[in-house]
């Protein structure tokens, strides 16, 4: 690692660890097999990581309502620093009757698979349709993050944690780095400016436009899917990551990308969840962070471009990472190359430009995208997932 290499600090200035290890760790798991149990959802499950390992840096466990309450109304925790979405730990009013503050809890998997401690400083109501409106923008139950939120406890649980054991189905472990491990890797390279870009569908011509120029002013990519809890409907993840391999082989140079999976879910909260998901970034060691069209969208419920807007709410040295806002890109058969509404003079009716509904309508037919819309690899693996999935329908 060159002994000069600085890199970005983390959200707060310090990269929490709530992992425990060696003598602590051994105490912990005797001292948890006496405490309370809770059995986590797949979101809280995936939260808890992110907060031990640091993705969620400055957060060394749940909220609490002080913290609570300023992030779903400023986008601030209480010290003042920003932040967009609540990180919480909901109960129904049955599984918190036995509970108090003040106590340790243990905090399980459904399957009985111990995770970690939750040191339980708070029990707090909170109004479900006052996040959904600050935080989604809507009310509207149809919406996938509203309708989570609706459906959890009317509950919530605050305090430190400390992460004992892993998740017990890790996925990707070739892929999977914390935080401590992207910086180490960064600096290894020789990284100073590394771009970090978010994901949760397989990557397209315009995906690939976008990291290329980004890439012309950084040192490195970190391609950085999502593979937490998703809706019912997106691309499953081991076929989106078997389309980063692909293309990550054939069409960018090895030295300059990093492929890593990030372990969190998904909120669907459009403006709020950019700003959460640089903030992460940044903990991973991320400098800059691409915000493309719709960023962490769903339907109808966001402006194309709110997500770029909501960065100037903040100055630039609060959030410390530099955004880097891309239009939508297209491929202009007239221009011969990959281009945005800023660079193309041409009509619409050179440009290739496909929904996400005919793309997939196209696979359900058994038909390859258009090269120019997606490269023949990636479409060749969403073409056989399409084609095992309708064999499985049909069984």
């Amino acid at each position: 690692m060159p002994k000069d290499h600085q890199t970005i600090a983390p959200h707060g200035g310090t990269l929490i660890n709530r992992v425990l290890e060696g003598k602590e760790r051994h105490e912990a798991l005797e001292r948890a097999a006496t405490l309370p149990r809770m059995s986590l959802s797949n979101v809280a499950i995936s939260d808890l990581e992110m907060i031990a390992v640091g993705a969620f840096s400055p957060l060394t466990g749940f909220m609490g309502q002080e913290d609570y309450r300023r992030v779903v109304q400023e986008m601030r925790l209480r010290n003042g620093l920003p932040w967009a979405i609540p990180v919480t730990l909901p109960a129904s009013q049955e599984d918190a009757a036995s509970l108090r503050e003040g106590q340790d809890v243990a905090l399980y998997e459904p399957s009985g698979h111990l995770l970690g401690i939750l040191h339980l400083a708070e029990i707090y109501p909170y109004d479900k349709q006052t996040e959904a409106q600050h935080v989604y923008r809507t009310t509207d139950e149809a919406h996938p993050g509203v309708a989570r939120l609706y459906a959890q406890g009317d509950l919530l649980l605050a305090g430190d944690i400390e992460l004992l054991n892993r998740p017990s189905q890790i996925a990707f472990p070739a892929y999977r780095y914390d935080p401590a491990d992207t910086r180490r890797i960064f600096a290894e390279r020789g990284w100073r400016r590394v771009v970090g870009f978010q994901t949760r569908n397989p990557i397209h011509r315009a995906h690939e436009y976008l990291q290329k120029v980004a890439l012309e002013m950084a040192d490195g990519l970190l391609l950085h899917p999502l593979i937490g809890e998703t809706k019912a409907g997106d691309i499953p993840a081991e076929v989106r990551m078997r389309s980063y391999e692909r293309i990550i082989a054939d069409y960018y140079p090895a030295d300059r990308v990093l492929l890593a999976v990030f372990p969190a879910a998904m909120r669907y909260a459009g403006p709020r969840e950019a700003i959460f998901h640089a903030i992460a970034r940044k903990n991973y060691g991320c400098t800059h962070f691409i915000v493309g069209r719709d960023h962490a969208g769903v339907g109808n419920y966001y402006g194309s471009y709110d997500a770029q807007l909501i960065f100037d709410e903040f100055a630039p040295e609060e959030l410390g990472i530099t955004p880097l806002f891309f239009e939508n890109a297209f491929y202009c058969r007239r221009c011969g190359g990959m281009v945005t509404a800023k660079t193309c003079p041409h009509d619409k009716s050179f440009h290739v430009s496909l929904s996400g509904t005919q793309v997939r309508a196209m696979l359900e037919r058994g038909e390859l995208p258009p090269e120019e819309f997606t490269r023949p690899e990636v479409a060749e693996v969403l073409l056989e997932s399409a084609r095992v999935a309708r064999q499985e329908g049909g069984k």
